[in-house]
């Protein structure tokens, strides 16, 4: 649950480039061009971050840039991601809560039309200090 920035291998094939982590196993992707190609990582780099996060799996320090060997048809580049925002761009759905509040609360809340869910989502997101 944070800001991440990992060296990536972009390859030169005859259509495109391949993308890979060497620092993660599995994450890898491929793009029809460079600025494409920088997307995709990102997002693969993201959702791979995010779901080690998930499980609770260690998630191992980047390289530096000028350690990761390459070939000549090869570059390095960083690339960074921030798996909080993805979080919650991706996973909105609703989960419901059962709670208690006292009867003269809900009375006065409901009385004057307040949306629980909308207080609870305010009052977390600040609790929490994001946006």
């Amino acid at each position: 649950m944070a800001k991440y920035a990992y060296p990536a291998i972009f390859t030169q094939e005859a259509e495109g480039y391949s993308i890979r982590f060497p620092d993660l196993e599995g994450c890898y992707t491929s793009a029809a061009d460079v600025n494409e190609g920088i997307d995709m990582a990102q997002d693969v780099l993201c959702l791979t971050l995010y779901w080690m996060e998930k499980d609770g799996k260690d998630i191992p320090a980047p390289s530096g840039v000028n350690d990761v060997r390459h070939d000549s048809n090869e570059f390095v580049s960083l690339v960074g991601c921030d798996t909080d925002w993805y979080r919650r761009f991706y996973d909105s759905k609703a989960v419901k809560k059962t709670l208690t509040i006292p009867s003269w609360l809900n009375d006065l809340a409901e009385s004057s039309g307040i949306n629980f869910s909308g207080v609870l989502q305010e009052a977390l997101k600040e609790k929490l200090n994001i946006g």
